[in-house]
C-alpha cells in the first residue's frame, strides 16, 4: 500500500510492472518460480496483538468462500470454508476473527466429508479487534464451514450508489482488507503471519463484473455467476473483491486494465510501458511469481493510492491525468510483488519490512529505467517530509524506530506513518552503500527466495542480515549504527541525505521570488517535473500574502489541479493565507477524491479556526455518502477532536475566514503539473 507516492515527471514514460508471462492455472515452471511454503514454516510463529487467532494451535492452510453480492442490502453472504492444520495435539478450538458480521450455522466436517453442527461463541465487540469466534471442534474435524452475513458498515469493503460512479449507472463495490478489515467480510485469522490459498465462487447481478485478488479471466463473461482461484498463498490482508460496471483492455499478453468503460481506455494508455518496469525488477530480484498482473481503477473515493492485492492491484483514478506523471505509483504496488505480497510482515509492528523494503525498491526500478536524477529527487521530497514530520512533532519518538514494540491497544491503520517507509527505504540504502549493489543486490534478492511466501519479524531479517552479509563483511557496519536504525527515534546523523541538482534551480527560482517578487519565467519553469513543483511548494512559508498567493494561483494554476500532489500542498496553504479564490476548487476536490493522504493535509488545516472548522463540516457532510469508511472515520475523528480547538480560537488571531458556502462536486479539471 502506497500512502505518500512520490511522482514521476510529465510526458515521461512510467507505467506499470505486470506478471511473469503465465496463463492463470497453469503450471508454474520449477525453475523460475519456487513452490510456494507449506505447513508451519510458512507460518510466523510471534504473537499478532491484532488478531484473535491461535495459528500455533491450528492454522487455516485453504479458504474456500461461496458468496452473494446484495447491492440493495449493501451486504455479502454466503459461507466460508476453511482447510485446517492442527499443529497442537491437544487443541480443540478454531479462534477466529470477525468484525460486525452475522453468524448464522457453524458446521465441521470430518475425513469423510460428513458435516455436523459446531457449537460456537461470538464475544462483545472490541472497538479495534471486533469480536472474538470462538468454535468448539471436539473431533479435529478437517474443515469447519461458517455461514454469515456481513453489515452495510462493514469497514473493509464500501457501496457507491450509481451517481458516485464515473458512468453513474450500475453500483459499484469493492474491499479494503488492510490492514484489518478482511475479518469485516470475512471471519478469518486475520493476521498477517498466516498465509492461505483460496477458491471463491460468487454471484452478483448479472450486469456486475466481480473481480478478486485472484485468477481474474480477461475473457470471462459477464453474467453474474464468477469462479476464482489463488494458488499462492496470501495473508488474509491481500484478500479483495470488486464488483460494478468493469471492461477490461489487455496492455500485454500478461497484464491489462480493468475500469469502468468511460475510463479504461485512458487507464490503458497511461499505464502502456508495464514491460519495461517487469523487466527491470525481475532483473533485480528474480521472476515474478503470480502469474498475471492486471490493475483495477476504482472510483475517487478508495482511500489510498493504491493497494497491492495479489495478480489485481487497486488503484485510485487520481493517478490518471493523461500526461503520466501520476503512476509511479504502480511502481511501488507492484514491487510489493516481492516485498510485502512474497516476504511478509508477520504483523503490524513489523510493517517497515512491506514498506520499507518496497520504497527502496520502487527507487531501484525507477532509477533504472529513468536515471539516477529522478530517483534521487524523489528521494530528497521523502526524506524532507520525513524530517518536517518529526520535528513537527507529528511522529512521536516511539514511533519513530523501525523494530517498533508491540502496539497492543492501537489501531494499525493509525500507526503507520513515513517511518515505515522513508526510514525504512533510508536504512536499505545505507547497506546499499557500505556494501556496494554488487554485494547488496545478492545479498537482498537471496531474503526474496528463501523466505519467499512466508511471514518474517523484524529479527529474523536482523538474523539473516547477520549471517549473510555483516559475519562476510566484518567492520563494513558497526553495532551501534545498526541499533541506531532500527531501535533509536529519528534518522542517524550518519545517513546520507539525498541531493537532487535539479532541486538547486528549483530554490533559486523560489529565493529569487521571495527576495524580487518576480515569478520564475517560463524558460524555466516549463520543463519542470513533478518532483520539482512539490519540491517548490514545500519550501514556500507556512502563509503568504493574498496577493502573492493570488499571482502564484494566476501564473501556475495551483487552484483546480488534477495532480493531487500538488492539490494536497497547495490547499492547506491557501487556508493558512486566507486565500479565497480557490475555496470553490477546494471543496470540490475534496468531495470528488476520498483518497487519505491527499485530503487529510487540507481539513487538518481548515479545522484550525471557527471558520475553517464550519467549512471543513460542510463539505464534509456533502463527501461522505462517497467517502470510504476509511477515510469517513479519519476525518470525523479529526472534526471532533478539533472542535474545542477551533471554538477556543481568538476571531482576532485567526486568517481570514474561509467561505462557507460549499458548491456541488464538481470533477477536477484535467491536465497535470501546473501549466507555466
Amino acid at each position: 500500500m502506497r500512502l505518500s507516492i512520490l511522482l514521476l515527471p510529465p510526458l515521461c514514460a512510467l507505467a506499470l510492472l505486470t506478471a511473469c508471462a503465465r496463463e492463470p492455472g497453469a503450471a508454474m515452471p520449477a525453475a523460475t518460480s519456487p513452490a510456494p511454503a507449506k505447513g508451519p514454516a510458512a507460518m510466523a510463529t510471534t504473537r499478532d496483538e491484532h488478531s484473535y487467532a491461535q495459528p500455533d494451535k491450528v492454522r487455516i492452510s485453504d479458504l474456500a468462500l461461496d458468496l452473494a453480492v446484495d447491492f440493495d442490502r449493501k451486504q455479502l453472504s454466503g459461507t466460508a470454508t476453511y482447510t485446517l492444520e492442527w499443529l497442537d495435539p491437544q487443541a480443540t478450538q478454531l479462534v477466529l476473527d470477525t468484525r460486525d458480521l452475522t453468524i448464522t450455522k457453524v458446521e465441521g466436517a470430518n475425513r469423510e466429508g460428513q458435516w455436523t453442527p459446531l457449537r460456537y461463541a461470538l464475544a462483545a465487540r472490541d472497538p479495534i479487534l471486533g469480536s472474538k469466534l470462538t468454535i468448539q471442534v471436539p473431533e479435529r474435524d478437517t474443515s469447519v464451514r461458517v455461514a454469515y452475513t456481513t453489515s452495510p458498515e462493514a469497514s473493509g469493503l464500501q457501496w457507491l450508489e450509481p451517481a458516485m460512479t464515473q458512468g453513474k449507472q450500475q453500483p459499484f463495490m469493492f474491499s479494503q482488507s488492510e490492514a484489518i478489515h478482511a475479518r469485516s467480510w470475512v471471519p478469518l485469522q486475520d493476521t498477517p503471519g498466516v498465509r492461505f490459498t483460496y477458491k471463491a465462487h460468487v454471484t452478483a447481478p448479472a450486469n456486475a463484473m466481480v473481480l478478486m485478488s485472484a485468477d481474474n479471466d480477461p475473457a470471462a463473461a459477464r453474467d453474474g455467476d464468477y469462479s476464482f482461484t489463488m494458488p499462492q498463498p496470501i495473508p488474509s490482508y491481500l484478500l479483495a473483491i470488486a464488483a460494478g460496471d468493469l471492461v477490461f483492455e489487455p496492455i500485454s499478453r500478461r497484464s491489462g486494465v480493468w475500469a469502468e468503460p468511460a475510463m479504461v481506455h485512458k487507464a490503458a494508455s497511461e499505464f502502456a510501458d508495464t514491460e519495461k518496469m517487469i523487466d527491470v525488477a525481475e532483473k533485480l530480484y528474480g521472476p515474478y511469481r503470480w502469474g498475471r498482473y492486471d490493475l483495477l481503477v476504482l472510483p475517487p473515493s478508495f482511500p489510498f493510492g493504491g493497494m497491492e492485492n495479489p495478480r489485481l492491484t487497486f488503484a485510485t483514478p487520481t493517478v490518471i491525468v493523461g500526461d503520466k506523471s501520476l503512476v509511479s505509483l504502480v511502481a511501488h504496488e507492484l514491487a510489493h510483488s516481492w516485498s510485502g505480497n512474497l516476504v511478509t510482515n508477520a504483523s503490524w509492528k513489523n510493517i517497515w519490512l512491506n514498506e520499507g523494503f518496497t520504497t527502496y525498491v520502487q527507487a531501484r526500478i525507477t532509477e533504472a529505467l529513468y536515471g539516477n536524477e529522478l530517483a534521487e529527487m524523489e528521494r530528497q521530497i521523502d526524506q524532507e517530509e520525513l524530517a518536517r514530520e518529526i520535528k513537527s512533532g507529528e511522529i512521536a519518538p516511539a514511533d519513530q524506530v523501525l523494530a517498533l514494540p508491540a502496539l497492543a491497544g492501537r489501531d494499525p491503520d493509525e500507526v503507520l506513518s513515513d517511518i515505515a517507509y522513508t526510514k525504512g527505504a533510508w536504512f536499505l540504502q545505507f547497506l546499499e552503500q557500505r556494501f556496494g549493489r554488487d554485494t547488496f543486490d545478492p545479498f537482498l534478492r537471496g531474503w526474496f527466495d528463501s523466505h519467499a511466501f512466508k511471514s518474517a519479524t523484524s529479527d529474523e531479517f536482523v538474523d539473516y542480515l547477520q549471517a549473510n552479509l555483516l559475519a562476510k563483511h566484518p567492520d563494513m557496519v558497526t553495532p551501534a549504527e545498526l541499533d541506531a536504525w532500527l531501535h533509536q527515534p529519528g534518522i542517524p546523523a550518519f545517513a546520507h541525505r539525498a541531493q537532487s541538482r535539479n532541486f538547486g534551480i528549483v530554490d533559486a527560482a523560489r529565493i529569487a521570488w521571495s527576495a524580487e517578487g518576480k515569478l520564475p519565467p517560463a524558460s524555466i519553469t516549463t520543463p519542470w517535473s513533478t518532483q520539482e513543483w512539490t519540491h517548490f511548494l514545500d519550501g514556500l512559508p507556512e502563509t503568504l500574502p493574498v496577493e502573492r498567493m493570488g499571482a502564484l494561483d494566476a501564473a501556475y494554476h495551483f487552484s483546480g489541479t488534477p495532480n493531487g500532489e500538488l492539490a494536497q500542498r497547495w490547499y492547506p496553504l491557501a487556508v493558512r493565507s486566507g486565500y479565497h479564490a480557490g475555496d470553490d476548487a477546494m471543496a470540490a476536490f475534496l468531495q470528488v477524491v476520498g483518497r487519505r493522504k491527499l485530503i487529510m493535509p487540507t481539513y487538518e488545516a481548515l479545522v484550525k479556526t471557527p471558520e475553517g472548522l464550519q467549512f471543513a463540516r460542510d463539505v464534509f457532510e456533502k463527501a461522505r455518502p462517497g467517502y470510504h469508511p476509511i477515510t469517513t472515520a479519519s476525518v470525523a475523528a479529526l472534526l471532533a477532536k478539533a472542535a474545542p480547538v477551533a471554538s477556543a480560537a481568538s476571531a482576532a488571531d485567526a486568517p481570514p475566514a474561509v467561505s462557507s458556502t460549499v458548491p456541488a462536486p464538481a470533477a477536477p479539471a484535467t491536465g497535470g503539473a501546473p501549466a507555466p
